[in-house]
């Protein structure tokens, strides 16, 4: 099992590649001469940074506010900048998790590649690759903040059904399958 550990990287983003509706959504971690691309859902990155800010909000509540946590993403470490290239998916994330270490004060990540299910692997020993990240809280703060505009940034969602609307059209739901033409104000209806 191939371990990717950063701790802590140079670098640690969420991004994407393509057009809304067809993008696809990368981790990328850099450090120590190495980087690091691993694929994932867009429902991935967008619980991954939900419970980042809730891990930091608990790990601040339970300190009575002592912890060395920042209540928002710190402006110098925003970070706007593309995924570095070239993107070579590593492997494709399968299960998450997180984890306060206390004694050094930073927030782990693992991301472990995704098995088919009942997959038994030929070497007994062998085990799906893992990449595992060191941040501070600050780092953690900025990379949430990043990953939920990203995930915001894709097509806009239908006020009807809330299903995302698409250029080439949108067959709502609520409309029962039918394309609904919208009624300026001023036009009435029926």
């Amino acid at each position: 099992m191939p371990v990717f550990d950063y701790d802590p990287p140079d670098r640690f983003v969420a991004g994407a590649v393509g057009q809304p509706g067809s993008r696809a959504f990368f981790l990328q971690a850099r450090g120590q001469g190495g980087l690091t691309t691993v694929a994932l859902e867009k429902f991935q990155v967008a619980a991954l940074a939900d419970r980042l800010d809730e891990l930091l909000d608990e790990v601040l509540r339970r300190s009575g506010g002592t912890a060395e946590v920042p209540a928002a993403a710190p402006l110098a470490l925003t970070d706007n900048d593309p995924l570095d290239t070239p993107i070579s998916e590593d492997f494709r994330v399968g299960t998450m998790a997180l984890a306060w270490d206390a004694d050094a004060s930073m927030v782990v990540i693992e991301a472990q590649e995704v098995t088919a299910e009942g997959e038994e692997f030929e070497d007994e020993l062998a085990e799906p690759a893992l990449l595992r990240v060191h941040i501070t809280p600050g780092a953690a703060r900025a990379f949430s903040k990043r990953a939920l505009a990203l995930v915001a940034a894709g097509r806009p969602p239908c006020p009807l059904c809330g299903q995302p609307l698409d250029a080439e059209g949108h067959i709502c739901v609520r409309l029962n399958g039918y394309r609904g033409k919208s009624v300026s104000p001023g036009e009435g209806g029926e």
